[in-house]
């Protein structure tokens, strides 16, 4: 018994083995292949327009900008798992994200981020057999995940440390 786990395991954490297997869809529904990403450093972070901390999309923007020519970006995922903090189609989310916080780095289509219906890279993210560094749960909203440029999990930071946190800061200057 204990073998055919092992060996099960072994299946599971092999299917995906980098960030950079994956395929998400931008905001406006197309494809958008992690790979392009790859030697960049990224930031993947669960986004809500309706939270208390929403106002990070001000943070994250900032950061954006500031290292953006230093092979790094954010990739945004609104996603409503949490309080129906984010109720907004995709069109709607776009728009109040530009309006608002001013928003260029790239938003993805509104997924799940937790639950049986939980979105493939979020199952990679979360799991160890799959990403091969650490189990970790979503929190809630803002919660972040670095990937370092070979396309490996590195760090997950939790929601309410801001995204020029020093945890965050001393990641993107070694």
């Amino acid at each position: 018994m204990l073998f055919l786990t092992l060996f099960f395991a072994a299946i599971t954490a092999s299917s995906q083995s980098s960030f950079y297997d994956f395929t998400v869809k931008t905001i406006t529904g197309e494809p958008f292949p992690l790979n392009q990403l790859k030697g960049k450093k990224v930031m993947v972070v669960n986004t809500a327009s309706k939270c208390g901390l929403t106002p990070q999309y001000e943070g994250l923007e900032a950061l954006y900008k500031k290292y953006q020519d230093k092979n790094f970006v954010i990739i945004g995922f609104p996603a409503n798992n949490f309080m129906h903090q984010e109720p907004g189609t995709n069109e709607e989310i776009a728009e109040f994200c530009s309006i608002n916080y001013g928003v260029t780095f790239p938003m993805m289509e509104k997924i799940s981020v937790k639950g049986d219906d939980m979105h493939p890279l979020y199952q990679w993210l979360t799991e160890k057999t799959q990403n091969g560094v650490e189990d970790s749960q979503i929190k809630w909203n803002f919660q972040k995940y670095l990937i370092d440029e070979k396309g490996q999990l590195v760090k997950v930071v939790a929601p309410q440390k801001k995204p020029d946190s020093d945890e965050v800061l001393s990641w993107l200057n070694p």
